[in-house]
């Protein structure tokens, strides 16, 4: 500000004995400076603050747009699939389109899927630690301790309940599997996380 105020103490300055035409230049010319150096002032202010962005990223992305491309991309296919019913969509089209689009939606939950796990895979490397460091090694992390949770995991993908451990089947879970490549997926999943396929 103080900067504007002085370009335009010298302009009235120089533009004294001169025409209109050069004061007109001088305060385009004082305008494109100030123009310029507040452009400086946002572009440099971020790097020298100490605010620090919060913004979960994920792989240069954030979160939040590969949420919403993986919806995008679903929706797609959902299109897709009314429009070769329809008739508007030949089966050619029809499989190229939705192959190109399955693969894209399988990537984005990949990645998704990938972004979250963190605390585990810490506290995995930090159960190795502690148990290399006292001695154990890897057999600390075959305790009865690891294999409750393994047994409860396995059991809640082969669709028993939890509280039926003997291989008796319970109520089946609401997870679905796929027939493909046999990955678990969510209970209203409509395609496999892994592979694109449709269940």
């Amino acid at each position: 500000m103080l900067g504007a105020l002085g370009c335009a103490t010298a302009v009235t300055f120089i533009a004294r004995g001169r025409g209109v035409i050069s004061i007109i230049l001088l305060s385009v010319l004082m305008a494109a400076v100030a123009l310029v150096g507040i452009a400086a002032l946002r572009m440099l202010r971020p790097l020298v603050s100490v605010e620090d962005d919060r913004t979960v990223v994920i792989g240069r992305r954030t979160r939040a747009a590969l949420e919403r491309e993986k919806v995008l991309a679903l929706r797609t296919i959902k299109e897709l699939e009314f429009d070769r019913a329809m008739g508007k969509l030949s089966d050619e089209d029809w499989k190229e389109m939705s192959t190109r689009l399955r693969g894209r939606a399988a990537r984005l939950m990949r990645q998704l899927d990938a972004g979250e796990g963190y605390r585990s895979q810490i506290e995995r490397e930090l159960e190795k630690r502690l148990g290399d460091a006292a001695g154990l090694g890897d057999a600390a992390l075959k305790g009865p301790r690891y294999d409750s949770t393994d047994r409860s995991a396995t059991d809640r993908r082969a669709g028993l309940s939890p509280r039926s451990t003997s291989g008796q089947a319970g109520p089946p879970t609401a997870e679905r599997s796929c027939a493909s490549c046999s990955t678990i997926n969510d209970p209203d999943a409509r395609f496999c996380k892994s592979c694109g396929n449709k269940l």
